[in-house]
């Protein structure tokens, strides 16, 4: 072994170059540290935004609806008419006109009223709107 760490024996065991070791290049000692860290850093990043992408993929949201809108509202439409103040319910949009919701029929603008309609019911968002009074038309 030769005395300096740095540098590694030769194949002859002389610390000269063999012909086979000479045209393999000059011999290396280990990389520096700083290239060590920064080799770990990055495998830890690359780890991370892997484990990261891939830990939300398939959640859900906890307030995720579990059951179908028409259901919810079935079993609930009851219970949000016996609030005096409401005339309707029925099955909507939000103002994206992607995302379903249960819109609330109000007869008129009562803050107090609208405290007492739920913001979302079995995960779906419930929206109030003031429509008046509603009476069947006359026949």
């Amino acid at each position: 072994m030769s005395p300096n760490p740095l540098i590694r024996d030769t194949a002859d065991g002389r610390g000269r170059l063999s012909p086979r070791t000479a045209r393999l290049g000059p011999l290396r000692g280990p990389a520096p540290v700083g290239v060590g860290i920064a080799v770990a850093v990055a495998a830890a990043l690359c780890l991370g935004l892997i484990l990261g992408c891939n830990h939300n993929m398939n959640r859900t949201p906890a307030s995720a609806p579990l059951r179908d809108i028409n259901a919810v509202l079935a079993d609930h439409d009851k219970e949000l008419m016996a609030i005096s103040g409401v005339v309707g319910v029925y099955v909507g949009l939000l103002s994206d006109r992607k995302t379903p919701c249960l819109r609330v029929m109000l007869a008129r603008k009562n803050s107090t009223l609208e405290r007492r309609i739920p913001r979302q019911l079995e995960g779906y968002p419930v929206v109030t709107e003031i429509t008046g009074e509603i009476r069947p038309l006359k026949s």
